[in-house]
């Protein structure tokens, strides 16, 4: 693994690598400084190590550099976005911004994106709520890669799901794939070549593999068996099903080098929550606040807790990628002209 990469150095080469396929200045932004999130988070399987994806689809036309968020409906704590195939990571951070706004003016608010890409790190967009005080929860969909229980044909994604609770010292921030375990992590092992853990993956027949390419190419089993299926299920009705344009079933794979020119289709919901009005005592955040304590006390961990906002990671902060990926974007940017 290499060293000397720091935080602010990593957003600056992922916006200036982004910004060389044609993406606008703040879209690029907000788009690196999420993928290098979650590597800082110490979700590396959804930082930098996809950001040679997202670029093999923004020059192939499979994201849209220029695409516009066009507002189909306002209902003011309703608002309905047509993301028009760009790429997820400033389109949910924005349709997070707009749900915190608007459940601060209405007490509960939602905003849906339709026709958007992947996002990384499904927890990053509950902060802008979690920073004013509000309560998010965030849902994306993706490509099929996991099968009902019982069936054999994938018929959901990974189906992320995520929320944030702020705390008088902090956040809580729940963040999990309903798989048994994330897709990036499986690609992470294909690109290194590394076996997978027994239990993470099934090929294309079904079968339990821990070839991590077989696994890649296959499914990924659902966590907690039918009962993490039936959560899976209700992440897709509320991505896929009310919000579109695709099912999972049509979401295109970001991993597939045939897919890298297709919008990708996928759908991200962001609810709001004002903590101030759910509650007839209107007590919840001191509630909210004593249930963390007492996870503390016994000895537990809050989820999230040591997630901390970027505002507070200075920029000397380390990133530590690989090698492999180190030359693989030196590469992209000797391709794209980005200097540095």
């Amino acid at each position: 693994m290499t060293e000397g990469l720091t935080a602010g150095g990593a957003r600056t080469l992922a916006t200036s690598l982004l910004a060389a396929t044609g993406v606008p200045g703040d879209e690029a932004e907000e788009t690196a400084a999420a993928i290098v999130l979650g590597d800082l988070w110490g979700v590396p399987s959804h930082g930098l190590m996809r950001l040679p994806y997202y670029l093999t689809r923004l020059v192939a036309g499979g994201h849209d550099p220029h695409a516009e968020m066009r507002t189909v409906q306002d209902t003011g704590p309703l608002v309905t976005v047509d993301g028009g195939g760009g790429l997820g990571h400033w389109q949910l951070w924005r349709a997070g911004r707009t749900a915190a706004e608007r459940c601060r003016r209405y007490g509960v608010a939602a905003v849906s994106v339709a026709n958007s890409g992947h996002c990384g790190a499904l927890g990053i967009y509950t902060l802008p709520a979690v920073r004013d005080g509000v309560v998010a929860l965030a849902f994306s969909n993706g490509p099929a890669f996991m099968p009902a229980w019982g069936g054999d044909r994938p018929v959901v994604s990974t189906s992320p799901v995520a929320a944030g609770f702020p705390l008088a010292d902090g956040h809580a921030i729940v963040d999990l794939a309903l798989s048994t375990v994330a897709r990036g992590k499986i690609a992470m092992h294909a690109r290194e070549d590394k076996e997978l853990p027994a239990g993470w993956a099934l090929d294309r027949q079904g079968r339990p593999t821990t070839d991590p390419h077989e696994g890649l190419a296959g499914m990924v089993a659902p966590l907690g068996g039918a009962k993490g299926f039936a959560l899976a299920f209700l992440v897709e009705a509320l991505t896929g099903g009310l919000v579109g344009p695709a099912l999972s079933t049509d979401v295109r794979d970001m991993f597939a080098a045939d897919d890298a020119a297709k919008p990708q289709g996928v759908s991200h919901l962001v609810l709001a929550i004002d903590p101030a009005r759910t509650s007839p005592d209107g007590d919840p955040r001191r509630r909210l606040d004593a249930f963390a304590e007492s996870v503390r006390t016994t000895g537990g961990r809050v989820p999230g807790a040591a997630r901390r906002d970027p505002r507070d990671i200075p920029d000397d902060h380390p990133v530590t990628i690989s090698d492999a990926l180190r030359a693989e974007l030196a590469d992209w940017a000797e391709r794209l002209g980005v200097g540095g």
